[in-house]
Order: C-alpha cells, then structure tokens, then sequence
C-alpha cells in the first residue's frame, strides 16, 4: 500500500498578520491625506464662486450704466436675468432689456454655518444669505463668522 499525499496550500496565520498590519499602515498613512485634500477642494470651491460673483458683478457695471448693483434684495435678479439700463431685471429678452444675464444662479455657500445657502445681504450674519453684497463698493464675500477659516488660517470672509 502507498502512502496518498495531499497538499494543503493555505496561508499561515503570521501571513494573514502580517498583511493586516500593512494594509493598517497604508490606511494610517492615506485617511489624513484625503481628509486634508476635501478640506483643500473646499477652500478652492470657495475661492471659485466668489471670483464668479465678482466677475459676473464687474461684468454688470461694465455694461448698462458703469455703475455697481444697486443693492443685495436686487443683485441676484440683475446677475441672473435680463437688464435694462436703469437695472430693472426680467426674466426674458426684448427691446429695453439687453443686457446680462451675467450668471446661471448664484452659488451656494460651500463652508460656514450658511453651507448650502445662496441668498445674497447686506448684513452679516444674515441666517438666509451665503453671501454678504457691500453695494458702496461692489465687494462680495462669504456670509462667515469671523475666525472662520481655511487650511492656512485665512478667514473665509477675507477672500
């Protein structure tokens, strides 16, 4: 009678230890990094949207009448529709109306207690605004408490 042989392949149980401990390495070492890069894409989506805003506002006084928006209850209508050039916004194109429109919608806040938000004031701390509109001087910037701020320690408010 002959002996039958078998060969059991399997992995030990130091093996499998040992990849567990690689792969807890490389989790250690990735989960901060990608943690830091959505704080990062946060900060730059942020910076995007208001470079929009301030762009699609220059573009308004650029055309009808070299002058800023009015005010924060009007500028989202006279950025997103059609212009007179008195300012007087509407939702279609005709004879007196031929400017604009300069944007598709206004952002929506990215950071901050107003995240999601995307209504524009004067007054900050306005619970309904993601954006705070000076009409003096056509600057726009993030509806964000002070010390709120990006990666760098810069507020968001001082974009």
């Amino acid at each position: 009678m002959q002996a039958v042989r078998t060969n059991n392949r399997a992995f030990s149980l130091i093996e499998l230890v040992i990849v567990v401990v690689i792969l807890g390495i490389i989790g250690a070492i990735a989960i901060p990094r990608m943690s830091r890069g959505a704080a990062g894409a946060a900060d730059s989506a942020v910076m995007a949207d208001i470079a929009t805003l301030r762009n699609s506002i220059e573009m308004y006084r650029a055309e009808p009448n070299g002058a800023y928006p009015t005010d924060d209850t009007t500028l989202a209508n006279q950025l997103t529709q059609f212009t007179d050039i008195a300012g007087d916004a509407q939702a279609t194109k005709d004879a007196t109306h031929i400017y604009g429109p300069y944007l598709h919608s206004i952002p929506r806040q990215k950071v901050g207690a107003q995240i999601g938000k995307n209504g524009i004031s004067a007054v900050d701390g306005t619970a309904t605004a993601g954006w705070i509109y000076l009409a003096a001087s056509g600057k726009i910037y993030a509806n964000c408490a002070v010390g709120v701020s990006d990666q760098s320690g810069i507020d968001y408010r001082d974009y």
